[in-house]
């Protein structure tokens, strides 16, 4: 008698802690979907926006542009949101060395994201990632070298400031990385977001 309630209080506790896990597991892979004024995108909608400030950065040199812009165009598929950079013009771009940048290019575009939910916060990933950037200069270690940064990016979506930040921490958050000359590259960026077409003026969010 006891050893069957003692059995059925085990099977108990145990289809509870299945449960649990799945439950837990299901968060944690969540993904959420593109919104606008809180209702989820039905179709593709392009959005566009320009960093507030960006640089990226490998031990000893940090590369900055003065227009970093882009395109991307969103979308949701079975009610997770996914992504499309289509355009990622940079200009004006310098370092802070005696190295000056004499090309730079966003290479095989498009490049796809996704999103997803990370520990109740959302992230957008961006994968396929690939910059071509020449160094100039007669006292630049790298001079004539042109450096791909490849990989993969992760950042987090702010709902309240409709933007999109780069950091070290949101790198390790999603583990991505991006590389460059054989070294980590290290990506600051505030990216403000803003529909461009069928949703122009309407509130960004995920969720």
């Amino acid at each position: 008698m006891m050893k069957r309630k003692a059995t059925r209080i085990f099977l108990r506790g145990f289809l509870a802690a299945l449960m649990l896990s799945a439950v837990l597991a299901g968060a944690a892979s969540a993904a959420p979907a593109w919104k606008f004024n809180g209702e989820e995108l039905t179709s593709p909608e392009k959005v566009v926006g320009a960093a507030e400030k960006s640089g990226l950065t490998i031990p000893g040199m940090t590369t900055t542009c003065e227009n970093f812009l882009y395109t991307i165009v969103v979308s949701n598929k079975s009610g997770t949101g996914e992504g499309s950079i289509t355009e990622l013009p940079l200009y004006n771009c310098t370092t802070n060395t005696k190295c000056t940048v004499v090309a730079i290019a966003a290479e095989k575009l498009p490049w796809v994201a996704n999103l997803s939910t990370i520990s109740t916060k959302n992230y957008i990933v961006i994968k396929g990632i690939k910059v071509s950037i020449l160094y100039g200069g007669k006292l630049c270690a790298i001079n004539g070298v042109t450096a791909e940064v490849t990989g993969s990016a992760g950042g987090w979506l702010d709902n309240t400031t409709e933007s999109a930040t780069f950091s070290p921490t949101t790198f390790s958050t999603t583990k991505t990385e991006l590389r460059m000359l054989e070294n980590t590259v290290e990506w600051n960026g505030f990216f403000p977001t803003e529909a461009f077409e069928w949703h122009r003026e309407q509130a960004l969010s995920v969720s």
